[in-house]
């Protein structure tokens, strides 16, 4: 019966996004026509819009992050950057953990006028850090969970603990299972968009994860990962993505057409596509753990989850805690975050919910997030952090 209802709400899910794409097409073709025919376009303008157009869908470079900084150690898995100034006030030092979805870790450091780590820094959390995860090799595609816990305890052995630790999407998951199995080391824990009861709310991720696994059978994923060699490509995360919210993506590129005259617009297309687009593989070891462990099974909230032979005992967490949802958040429903306030020890003054209305990357790069519910967030953390 279960398998029956998540079979019905894909179908339900797909029905909708095809409705939505054929929206988004519509109203992006009949604005660059529109547009065209106020400006007296001729047939070879129009072919010249959709040369440029073509262009710039198809023209990538590497992101980069926009932040003074430097790397300050290298594992396996990942690095650590340090945007900490010269002169910095004694406080507490955060560390942010950046989501893990097949895409560069910049994102939390996206532009000048769109940053995280620039927000926390501006917070006055003066001694900021944040591991940046390192794409998959042949020598790391066997990297597992304890691989990346194991790097996140080499960062706090080089910054000194304890850390505010901030947890991105997979890096809130990450970072919660830490802080459950080194609770001394954590002195503020904030989730943004990260999932922590994989089931709750509408998730739709759940809903593939269950029509993919019949009976629970794990082997689709594992065929995916053997045919990247012992890895997942980041093409085919973005694809994944591209497939849940197909309308988000002909909106970009259809959004592109009907602004080609608007040089601002252009500039705001190439950067997100140039950091969306760059993909990175992630280890098929540690992701067939994820979508079995917490996907499939949900075993992080249910108590049920085992790292290195330990409980991941969620109670054992007490230390204030921040959660950061998106009302639009069509990857990481909000119940999916705010369920963690249920299972932790953190007194309830000690708990704090924040609410943005974007989706889910705009919890981190977004400029209504990063202006008007990341600052009140950051001073809560900055009260607790005089060293």
């Amino acid at each position: 019966m279960a398998s029956a209802t998540h079979h019905t709400d894909l179908q339900q899910a797909l029905a909708h996004d095809a409705l939505e794409s054929w929206r988004v097409s519509a109203e992006a073709l009949t604005t660059w026509w529109s547009g065209a025919i106020r400006r007296g376009a001729t047939p070879i303008d129009l072919a010249v819009d959709l040369a440029r157009w073509s262009e710039q869908v198809i023209a990538r470079s590497r992101p980069t992050w926009s932040s003074p900084h430097e790397v300050v150690l290298s594992t396996p898995v990942a690095r650590l950057r340090d945007f900490t100034p010269r002169r910095s006030r004694k406080v507490v030092p955060t560390l942010v953990l950046p989501p893990q979805a097949g895409h560069d870790s910049c994102i939390v450091d996206y532009s000048p006028e769109q940053s995280q780590m620039r927000a926390i820094l501006d917070a006055g959390l003066m001694r900021a850090y944040s591991l940046d995860w390192i794409g998959a090799s042949t020598s790391t595609k066997d990297a597992s969970i304890d691989d990346y816990l194991e790097a996140v305890g080499a960062a706090v052995d080089q910054i000194g603990e304890p850390v505010n630790l901030i947890g991105d999407c997979q890096g809130g998951w990450l970072a919660i299972i830490y802080a459950a199995l080194h609770p001394e080391r954590v002195n503020t824990l904030t989730l943004a968009g990260a999932p922590v009861d994989f089931h709750a709310g509408e998730p739709v991720i759940h809903s593939w994860v269950q029509a993919l696994t019949p009976g629970g059978s794990m082997d689709y994923y594992r065929a995916l990962v053997a045919t990247g060699g012992g890895m997942l490509p980041g093409e085919s995360m973005l694809a994944g993505f591209a497939v849940i919210q197909p309308e988000n993506e002909l909106g970009r590129q259809l959004g592109l057409l009907a602004n080609m005259h608007d040089p601002e617009q252009i500039e705001r297309y190439r950067a997100f596509e140039d950091w969306y687009k760059h993909t990175q593989a992630i280890p098929g070891a540690f992701y067939l753990w994820i979508v079995e462990h917490l996907f499939l099974h949900n075993r992080l909230i249910n108590g049920e989850l085992e790292v290195g032979g330990q409980l991941v005992d969620l109670a054992r967490i007490a230390m204030p805690l921040n959660l950061l949802a998106g009302a639009g958040d069509h990857i990481t429903p909000a119940a999916q975050v705010y369920a963690t306030a249920d299972v932790i020890s953190t007194p309830a003054p000690d708990v704090a919910k924040y609410l943005s209305t974007g989706g889910h990357l705009g919890l981190f790069m977004g400029r209504e997030a990063l202006s008007e519910h990341w600052p009140p967030l950051l001073a809560q953390v900055l009260e607790r952090s005089h060293a």
